[in-house]
């Protein structure tokens, strides 16, 4: 390392949503921060995210992150502002609740017994979801078309501008007096005395902690400060048409209208390892099933599609964990960049701060997957 750098409290590797949401909460709580970051040459998620800030239906099958998940879209509110406040790039936040559409009573069955569980999993915490009718769904939204029987409801869920978010996020760190390098992708990352040394091609960072929040780059980091983070490749496509009049007024789980009036719709889970190369079949199937739930949607023209990378672990949940063998490590890991920036930057980067995570993340930790194989 060259004299002339000089050390941080904490390095963040990776400067997408989660990295920069991290970072940006380091700061708020005091601390010096270096954001390593591969920049938009990353098979970066963040980039080709949908922008739902979403909690029903999430953690069904591991109640502590329906909690998490619930937690952050409470803390959302907040940090939309302080965002604003901080790095003077508004997120478009909204919350006027969302909507997941049942095109069978089967499935709304499903969803019913979904929501059952999830409620006796907040532990006395209103989940909030609900089942809606076609009477109450056509009264929310006109238009409808006739596939349609009925819906969930969460009057806790909404969206926001991930690339609004990105920016904000950016500025935020830099007004608070963290250091942002570019074209930075971590090599190598060393103990170095009690801290850390990241090595990269624009030169050698030190830092007391490290975090690694490289997306799908996690899982060739950790080995070097003994953690396992078992990731996997799942793309998702999206469909953007041209700005049209206000004809969403929620979002709901496969399309939303922006702010500036453009409709995106998406919602496909394709395992094709890392490409994220648009496929005009899988396209053309979103573009079916959106005009079902919204026949409006036929007539409208598409000016940009786009294919993106999910970061998933085995289970789909997050993994958050610090090294036992090197302390100040830390690994954070997870697809829902944009739900999840309220409590990553406000819950999260405090507990990583104080220097260890609380054991309300001790779910969250990959031992859970002693017995299991990658694929």
């Amino acid at each position: 390392m060259s004299m002339n750098e000089r050390a941080a409290d904490t390095l963040v590797i990776g400067g997408g949503l989660v990295g920069a949401a991290v970072a940006y909460g380091l700061l708020r709580a005091g601390e010096s921060v270096t954001v390593l970051d591969e920049g938009d040459v990353a098979l970066r998620a963040s980039r080709g995210n949908f922008g739902l800030v979403w909690v029903q239906s999430k953690g069904d099958k591991m109640h502590e992150y329906a909690r998490w998940t619930r937690g952050s879209a409470d803390l959302w509110p907040e940090f939309a502002g302080l965002l604003a406040q901080d790095g003077g790039i508004d997120p478009d936040y909204s919350k006027p609740g969302g909507i997941h559409f049942m095109l069978s009573e089967e499935d709304l069955e499903k969803k019913r017994a979904q929501l059952h569980r999830l409620h006796n999993s907040l532990e006395g915490q209103e989940y909030g979801a609900e089942i809606i009718d076609r009477e109450q769904l056509d009264a929310m939204l006109p238009g409808l078309g006739p596939d349609v029987v009925g819906a969930s409801w969460s009057p806790h869920d909404g969206h926001a501008s991930p690339l609004r978010l990105m920016r904000g996020l950016h500025s935020a760190i830099a007004a608070k007096g963290g250091r942002y390098v570019a074209d930075a992708k971590a090599e190598k990352v060393e103990r170095d005395g009690s801290g850390y040394v990241v090595r990269t091609a624009k030169g050698a960072f030190r830092g007391d902690k490290v975090v690694l929040a490289a997306g799908h780059g996690n899982k060739w980091l950790a080995p070097s400060v003994g953690l396992d983070v078992p990731l996997r490749p799942e793309k998702g496509q999206i469909i953007v048409t041209e700005r049209v009049r206000p004809l969403i007024p929620m979002p709901t789980h496969v399309m939303r209208q922006t702010a500036e009036g453009t409709i995106m719709v998406g919602d496909s889970h394709e395992d094709t390892g890392y490409s994220d190369a648009s496929t005009s079949s899988v396209v053309s199937d979103i573009a079916k099933h959106a005009v079902r739930c919204f026949p409006a949607l036929g007539q409208l023209r598409v000016v940009r599609t786009w294919g993106a990378v999910r970061v998933l672990s085995l289970d789909g949940f997050p993994i958050y964990q610090e090294s036992a063998t090197h302390p100040g490590a830390f690994s954070i890991n997870c697809h829902s960049g944009v739900t999840l920036a309220g409590a990553h930057a406000l819950a999260l980067a405090p507990m990583i701060a104080r220097g260890r995570l609380d054991a309300s993340l001790d779910a969250f930790h990959s031992r859970r997957f002693e017995h299991a194989t990658a694929h």
